[in-house]
């Protein structure tokens, strides 16, 4: 796969952090095998950085930006876990009894 190619498939893509578009100059190649890329996503707003190792590199296609099927780009971010957040899941989990393998659903116990 050429890295054009590869760098295109970020340019659709949002960053987790902040929802700026990834554009082809966020991606860096660290490193370059038969059929692996190990990169480095930057992105362009506020400098978060993501890690990325990508395999099978030569089955994945990628689309033309003028092609009317390109997935949807999801723009609604969640929002972000507050210090309330954390504080409250501490108290759950320091308050757990003994029998706290009753929030596990069923399927998940063995």
């Amino acid at each position: 796969m050429k890295k054009s190619n590869l760098k295109k498939l970020f340019a659709d893509l949002c960053c987790s952090n902040c929802g700026h578009d990834f554009d082809e100059d966020s991606i860096y190649i660290l490193r370059e095998e038969e059929g692996l890329f190990v990169l480095q996503v930057i992105c362009p707003e506020c400098q978060k950085s993501f890690g990325v190792a990508i395999l099978g590199m030569e089955s994945i296609a990628v689309k033309d930006k003028s092609d009317d099927k390109l997935p949807l780009q999801i723009k609604d971010l969640p929002e972000p876990i507050s210090s309330d957040d954390v504080i409250d899941a501490h108290r759950f989990f320091k308050n757990l009894d003994d029998d706290w393998q009753k929030y596990i659903p069923d399927e998940y116990k063995s």
